[in-house]
């Protein structure tokens, strides 16, 4: 039987329109205290988001069980008919009445500028949302509103579940105290460079200092591959070259599903950062972040070719 993965954060609707032009000559620097304009959008499209979306959708197609927690308005058919169809779990999606499910509109110009307009919506309420624990091998806390991501970890730290904690776009929300105080009840991190940087700024006290109390801290870099702290030390794990770089939108996310998926069939750390770089490799090569697909067959081509592993 395959092991469920509670996957606590937001699930949201991006609405991405595009701007035939650019803003810098919309937007007059002398006159930015009386802004008031408007942009014709020919190009537009919706994408299923958020987080605990995105991590559910790429575990699921690597053949995993994934459990999304998340609270949802009541727009949000169309997103829980999707997950029904392609066998994901929906009971920890909890629809909030009179409220729309989490949303950012973004509209992008053509020098890929942008000005995003994020609505949380039902995400509010997160903290409200009961987590069962009983059937998880592992769990992760990504992104979601700072009050559910807190009760979340304190849920879940009283139960024999394995935590990872992913900061993501809610780092700033926490300070330092903050950080270190969730830190104390997971037990790995997953960062990107950037959020490591500011994690060590803010506890003071270097990633491989923190890794040396957890399982693991996984840092992605990007192109660059990622780095994986133990208490043993940090090991560096090779990228996977893309085949085209199109969009980065929910790249993270499934590292963090290849990741999950590889500690549940006991891939160990290692493995499962090698895997999470090919999930990225091949989400960036797609628009949107639930819009690649892929095999396990490609997985275990890719896994081969770079890193003479397979599943």
């Amino acid at each position: 039987m395959t092991q469920e993965v509670l996957i606590c954060g937001s699930m949201a609707f991006d609405t991405i329109a595009v701007f035939d032009g650019r803003f810098k000559e919309h937007i007059l620097a002398d006159r930015i205290h009386m802004l008031s304009v408007s942009f014709l959008v020919p190009q537009m499209r919706r994408e299923f988001g958020g987080c605990a979306g995105n991590i559910a959708y790429n575990l699921k197609m690597l053949g995993g069980a994934p459990v999304p927690v998340a609270t949802i308005g009541e727009d949000a058919v169309d997103y829980l008919d999707r997950f029904k169809e392609m066998g994901i779990e929906t009971r920890h999606l909890r629809v909030v009445p009179q409220t729309f499910t989490a949303q950012c509109f973004i509209t992008t110009d053509l020098d890929d500028n942008q000005i995003a307009a994020f609505h949380p919506g039902a995400m509010e309420h997160s903290a409200d949302n009961e987590v069962n624990a009983q059937n998880a091998a592992w769990a992760i806390v990504a992104p979601d509103s700072k009050a559910g991501m807190m009760a979340h970890v304190e849920k879940l730290a009283k139960t024999q579940t394995s935590v990872m904690f992913d900061l993501g776009q809610a780092m700033p929300l926490f300070n330092g105290e903050e950080l270190l105080e969730v830190i104390k009840q997971v037990d790995a991190l997953a960062l990107n460079d950037y959020e490591a940087s500011v994690v060590e700024e803010r506890t003071g006290q270097s990633i491989q200092e923190l890794a040396n109390n957890l399982q693991a801290i996984v840092v992605t870099r990007g192109c660059e591959g990622a780095d994986l702290y133990t208490a043993q030390g940090k090991q560096s794990i090779a990228p996977v070259p893309a085949t085209e770089i199109v969009d980065p939108t929910g790249c993270g996310d499934a590292h963090r599903a290849g990741l999950l998926f590889g500690l549940t069939q006991g891939m160990g750390w290692e493995k499962a950062c090698m895997l999470g770089n090919v999930l990225g490799s091949i989400k960036i090569a797609s628009r949107g972040p639930q819009n690649h697909v892929f095999t396990r067959d490609h997985i275990e081509a890719l896994l081969q070719k770079t890193y003479n592993q397979s599943l």
